[in-house]
């Protein structure tokens, strides 16, 4: 190939392999969000044989979600480094040797450990890395595959929850966690289909830019002094060695900080709905067995809604302002929320759950789309462990504050509130503040234009350097396939 077309990598070919990506992508994530809630079913044996109390044993699974999502960086780090499918295969080696090893522990610290962090962080390996490789094989089906991807934790659940209940019925919990720990094997395999797209091209591109450097750096040390520029050049590799893996420049993307401080705070009221419905129902009156039907319910609707927003996220109407329908989202479970106190028979229950399922849904299958539609699939894996970690605070914070409302006033009707109100002001200030990023994105690609075909327009290098930092920085994977080609030629001319 041409020079200038050598360091190209090809654009996602939306479709082919990709939907066995998307297969791989589906079993992962499934994984990676039904098993934590899928072990409670055995935390009342635990608890009798060990002898602990219920709280004790409620932190294995609060252990497991906050690495899960605290692993985050390293998840991304690690991919950045190696790739997905590797990090996958390594991340279902992990869960397989912590829920095996769990079902030889002894004492309660040691199941903190086993199942906490080592099946924690097994998950966080899965979870990251299969949504990062969707972005790579989709560009326009990007919603759809995103949204079946996204669809493996509701059925997984409703597949672990009865699957979970034999084993414990028949084997015990320790019999029951040698079975798990080897089913969980399987996202070794789901790794495996994780093909990489463009090693040979990235490879060239890679060696361009570091010839690029070796240049610019002999370039600096012919114009002046090397002893006065060696302490500076060496603070800047040790910045770049991090940021090669890690992308801190995020923090000044405006894209970026809206839709992490909405996230952040929508995550206060988010899980804590699924933990005490079941509770919730039973202080009404209902029995056992009709409490646990809510959250097949839920999950039932969450099936189908996750797939079905993906396809009408896809369409032309929302794709060009699919962060509005974010916010909605968002602001609908919110208000599902707010009505819940006035369901007091079960039938109301199961129209809550409904539509309790139905935003939930809607919610996940954008939750990774909307961010990889702000900053672009080449900086999704730096953002995705950023994102992850931030959270991984309110999600740890939800459920105890909703806990302390309860046994405060006694009654659930102040966590639901409490829930409702949060996500519904997370979701107002999604809607604003993306409608204030699309005008500021609007307006900056207008007077771009303007500077383009403006004949008497002569920009010095430092303007030049900054538009391009500004074009990095705000534009999405929407606009990237969108550049001229001619644009491309004289940036990779520029060696950026």
């Amino acid at each position: 190939p041409a020079p200038a077309e050598a360091g190209r990598v090809p654009g996602p070919p939306d479709g082919g392999w990709g939907w066995v990506v998307v297969f791989g992508a589906f079993v992962s994530i499934g994984f990676a969000y039904a098993f934590p809630k899928g072990l409670a079913i055995f935390f009342k044996e635990i608890q009798d044989f060990f002898g602990t109390s219920y709280s004790e044993v409620a932190w294995v699974s609060s252990i497991m979600l906050a690495t899960t999502y605290g692993a985050g960086p390293i998840s991304s780090i690690l991919v950045n480094r190696y790739g997905s499918r590797p990090v996958v295969m390594f991340g279902g080696l992990l869960c397989g040797v912590g829920m095996i090893s769990a079902a030889f522990c002894t004492n309660i610290l040691q199941l903190y450990l086993c199942v906490g962090f080592i099946t924690g962080l097994g998950l966080a390996l899965n979870l990251q890395p299969s949504v990062i490789i969707i972005g790579k094989y989709f560009l326009k089906r990007r919603p759809i595959a995103n949204g079946l991807a996204m669809a493996g934790s509701p059925v997984m659940l409703c597949t672990l929850a009865p699957l979970n209940q034999f084993l414990f019925e028949n084997f015990g919990w320790r019999g029951s966690f040698l079975i798990l720990g080897a089913i969980l094997l399987n996202c070794c395999v789901a790794g495996a289909l994780f093909r990489p797209i463009g090693a040979g091209t990235a490879l060239v591109k890679t060696q361009v830019t570091e010839e690029g450097k070796d240049a610019l750096k002999g370039k600096i040390t012919e114009d002046g002094p090397m002893e006065n520029k060696t302490e500076e050049e060496g603070g800047k590799d040790c910045f770049e060695k991090v940021n090669r893996y890690l992308d801190f420049s995020l923090f000044k993307h405006r894209g970026f900080l809206i839709y992490l401080v909405g996230n952040v705070l929508m995550f206060l009221g988010f899980f804590a709905p699924i933990v005490f419905l079941a509770p919730y129902a039973k202080h009404t009156g209902v029995d056992e067995y009709s409490a646990a039907f809510l959250l097949s319910i839920l999950a039932v609707v969450d099936m189908v809604a996750r797939p079905t927003t993906g396809i009408v996220a896809n369409s032309k109407w929302v794709r060009p302002r699919i962060q509005y329908f974010f916010s909605f989202a968002i602001a609908f479970n919110g208000a599902c929320h707010l009505l819940c106190p006035l369901a007091s028979s079960y039938t109301g229950l199961i129209v809550y759950s409904s539509f309790f399922g139905l935003a939930f849904g809607m919610v996940c299958a954008m939750l990774f789309e909307t961010l990889m539609d702000l900053v672009g699939a080449a900086r999704f894996t730096s953002a995705v462990g950023l994102v992850t970690i931030a959270e991984c605070c309110t999600i740890l914070l939800g459920p105890p504050i909703g806990g302390i409302l309860i046994d405060t006033f006694g009654d659930y009707k102040y966590m639901f509130i409490k829930c409702g109100a949060v996500m519904v002001l997370a979701g107002t200030f999604l809607f604003i503040m993306n409608y204030y990023n699309y005008r500021m994105l609007a307006k900056e690609e207008k007077e771009r234009k303007k500077k383009e075909e403006d004949p008497k327009s002569v920009r010095t290098e430092n303007e030049g350097k900054k538009n391009w930092n500004k074009d990095s920085t705000q534009d999405g994977p929407e606009l990237e396939p969108l550049r001229e080609k001619g644009e491309g030629l004289k940036k990779e001319m520029n060696g950026t």
